[in-house]
């Protein structure tokens, strides 16, 4: 397997190549969720670039569950021209398209949102309130709402984020999830909403529609084991074309043995679902060493923000590797990455955008 065959998945059209941008926080939205020529730039640019699958940034599918300023929406119609817009460019440019849709539950920003934030329990430390029972089937139906209007705006697909201790991840952890109506304590219903989302997802949508699903294999209340499980689960189910392993390290070990944790989700039993791995990948030799694992496909971060045509470049060049940080921010600008995105990458990462001389 190398990184420029093509990968075909149940549903949905071939992906040139097993390379994808991570769908990365930009905050170069409008203030009310609708797409920017900003964020178009930058994402069409990725698909010009090369990737064989190019992703939204995590898109909020209920205003509640907005996390940040700036951040794309899928909760109302409104955001719909913009998000045919985009979806009819990444086409154009030969890319398959797919929209990241999140919830963002005790880490939503009510200074953005005007609402109180909620999460599966009771926070007061993130000034968040449990969800009813009733609530939990609404946050299941915004979703299944934000993969239509996705369908509708003429992407190939969605992504479910459940990752990262977003809302449906917080559900996963054991340690404050404790609800008693089907949708806490044991694992099983711990992941109870997180099936309802996909299973939802894939009998609203068309047979040609792509459903997949980012997972944290351990951290914000998850322990490895259930980790393990739960992504075991959502292979086995049926229920998605792919499972997105966000690992943070790719590389990384588990244990004083040296067991890798890329090892603990490649070797489940998957069938025709397939598995992708983000963390730290930064050089064409690591993308294919991921796929030597055991990986269909692999996503970058920050290594699409550098090169736009990563997936260009190593193609012609086995060894490359991503620029060393910082970068300029006249880099990052030919780049087609805004200022407004370059001023997010300064203030989250210091090592990212260099100091002018």
């Amino acid at each position: 397997m190398t990184l420029h065959e093509s990968l075909d998945l149940t549903h949905g059209p071939t992906r040139a190549n097993r390379l994808a941008p991570a769908p990365l926080t930009n905050t170069q939205s409008h203030a009310d969720g609708t797409l920017s020529d900003d964020e178009y730039d930058w994402l069409v640019a990725r698909a010009e670039g090369g990737f064989g699958l190019t992703m939204t940034c995590a898109t909020y599918v209920a205003r509640e569950g907005q996390a940040r300023a700036g951040q794309l929406g899928i909760s109302d119609d409104r955001h719909l021209p913009g998000l045919t817009r985009l979806a009819d460019g990444i086409r154009a440019a030969g890319s398959v398209s797919s929209v990241q849709l999140h919830h963002a539950g005790r880490r939503s920003d009510p200074s953005v949102t005007g609402v109180p934030n909620v999460a599966p329990f009771d926070d007061p430390d993130n000034d968040a309130r449990a969800l009813t029972t009733a609530e939990v089937q609404q946050v299941v139906e915004d979703f299944v709402l934000g993969a239509q209007r996705a369908e509708r705006a003429g992407f190939d697909g969605v992504e479910i984020h459940g990752a990262h201790g977003y809302l449906l991840c917080q559900f996963l952890d054991g340690r404050h999830n404790h609800r008693t109506d089907g949708y806490g304590g044991s694992l099983e219903d711990r992941a109870r909403i997180t099936f309802e989302v996909l299973r939802g997802i894939r009998e609203s949508t068309g047979a040609d529609f792509r459903v997949g699903i980012r997972l944290t294999p351990q951290g914000n209340g998850i322990v490895l084991d259930e980790g393990v499980t739960v992504a075991g689960w959502v292979l086995e189910s049926g229920l998605v074309d792919y499972v997105d392993m966000s690992l943070w390290d790719a590389f990384m070990t588990v244990d004083e043995e040296g067991d890798l944790l890329i090892d603990a989700f490649t070797s489940l039993p998957r069938g025709l679902t397939r598995l992708g791995v983000a963390g730290k990948i930064r050089s064409a030799q690591q993308a294919r060493w991921c796929l030597s694992k055991g990986a269909d496909f692999v996503d970058l971060g920050r290594a699409a923000i550098v090169h736009h045509d990563f997936p260009r470049q190593a193609e012609s060049d086995h060894a490359f590797a991503m620029a060393p940080l910082p970068v300029s921010r006249e880099h990052l600008h030919a780049e087609r990455v805004s200022e407004t995105f370059v001023e997010y990458l300064d203030a989250g990462w210091p090592d990212f955008v260099g100091t002018p001389a």
